[in-house]
């Protein structure tokens, strides 16, 4: 199995190994040996540098099959949903092509059958003492630039039952984090429920024992349930952490973006976060270069990120995606313009996160251990979600740490994204 692409997709390949598994296949993540009969490859849509990685890794196996070395290759995910077509036309010497939601019918096709009775278990490929936990699928967001919909179809939510008992299968297995994913966390519950119900699934999850850090990402802001920070507040193991993508701040390019918000109510929402959760860490994601993008409008970005001072901060250059409102539109911002307005929005992120760093020196914070890694063992705040925050390094020269576990590090030395400390 090879997976490529977000958080979402490590859940969906975690899922079909785990139905593989009970259907007795021999599965291997990312590690295909000379003696792999079938390979999978899980696949990413979303943007163009996303495309080409999951083409490139399709034709890397359709030569592994034409020099056979593999009996059989399988596309799956959210490339496949929405070019299947084409990539039948393009690459026919994969065998099979499958969309996001054909899962039973890829089973059937390897021999296997769909078991209904497999809720919350799968082949976990994260460290054991993490995982994550998808609670709805598809998104019903009517944003200009975003494929999702097209690819992951419209919002279902889980019921929150089946989210008890999968955390608690995971805990069981030592998961001791757990972080909640979709393509619009917010919106949980308003499908089934009639109403948003994060706040009582969070509740629900912080009550699963053996669960010491729930993390909130992906959370949409217009309309976002505001009763979420006060179970973040009152619950000690609802991590005080959000990501929530912005994308914009000029109220030109959010309208545009038809994201539902303006400049003046995200800075509302901003300060009700702050006031409401006390040292909450917020994580954000922008885009430069969206069509009609001025310069005007990238400058209130700037000035908008040095102003809040988000935490954790990514950019990513627009990508001009078929299908979607925004393909309407001109892309009239040249490549070059949109590197340079990533590069300094970066270069202010970074000055940010090293002053950041810098006033924690000092300070003692429980870290997640997650690895060791060359001479450093490497772990997380509450403040760091896995793979694309911060990490704290600890010298393992004359300490020993258990992976995944927690431990009191105080802070001795930062970098621009990163802590050195030392156990209290």
């Amino acid at each position: 199995m090879v997976t490529l692409g977000c958080s979402k997709n490590t859940v969906d390949s975690e899922v079909l190994m785990g139905q593989l598994i009970a259907n007795d296949f021999d599965v291997k993540h990312e590690a295909v040996s000379k003696e792999s009969d079938i390979v999978i490859i899980n696949t990413c849509g979303f943007i163009d540098n996303a495309k080409q990685e999951s083409i490139d890794t399709i034709l890397h196996y359709a030569k592994q099959k034409q020099a056979g070395k593999i009996d059989q290759l399988i596309v799956t995910g959210c490339l496949s949903e929405r070019y299947k077509p084409d990539l039948e036309k393009e690459i026919s010497n994969v065998d099979h092509y499958f969309g996001t939601r054909d899962l039973p019918l890829l089973l059937k096709t390897l021999g296997a059958d769909y078991k209904h009775e497999l809720v919350g278990e799968r082949m976990i490929t994260t460290p054991r003492h993490f995982a994550y936990m998808k609670i709805s699928e598809g998104c019903d967001r009517p944003c200009s630039f975003c494929a999702i919909p097209l690819m992951r179809g419209m919002h279902v939510s889980k019921p929150m039952e089946q989210l008890v008992k999968e955390a608690t299968h995971l805990a069981s297995k030592g998961t001791k984090e757990l972080l909640l994913i979709a393509q619009d966390s917010t919106y949980y519950g308003l499908d089934i429920y009639k109403e948003r119900r994060l706040a009582e699934l969070m509740n629900r999850l912080a009550d699963v024992e053996g669960i010491e850090w729930i993390r909130l990402h992906y959370a949409f802001p217009a309309g976002f349930p505001e009763d979420v920070l006060d179970v973040m507040r009152k619950r000690s193991n609802i991590c005080n952490y959000l990501d929530i993508p912005l994308q914009h701040i000029s109220d030109p390019m959010l309208k545009s973006m038809r994201r539902g918000t303006t400049r003046k109510r995200t800075y509302e929402l901003i300060d009700a976060f702050r006031q409401k959760v006390p040292g909450i860490a917020l994580r954000t994601t922008m885009i430069a270069g969206y069509p009609g993008e001025t310069e005007k409008d990238h400058q209130e970005m700037v000035d908008f990120i040095k102003d809040i001072r988000f935490d954790r901060l990514g950019i990513f250059e627009y990508s001009h995606e078929e299908n979607t409102h925004a393909f309407e539109l001109k892309d009239n911002v040249p490549a070059e313009v949109k590197q340079d307005r990533v590069a300094a929005v970066m270069a202010v992120q970074q000055e940010i996160s090293l002053a950041i760093n810098e006033s924690k020196v000092g300070n003692t914070y429980k870290v997640l251990i997650d690895r060791k890694e060359g001479t450093y063992f490497v772990g997380r705040t509450e403040a760091d979600s896995p793979e694309v925050d911060n990490e704290v390094l600890v010298e393992a020269s004359n300490v020993y740490l258990r992976v995944g576990s927690f431990a009191n590090i105080k802070i001795t030395s930062s970098g621009e994204f990163d802590l050195f400390g030392t156990p209290v």
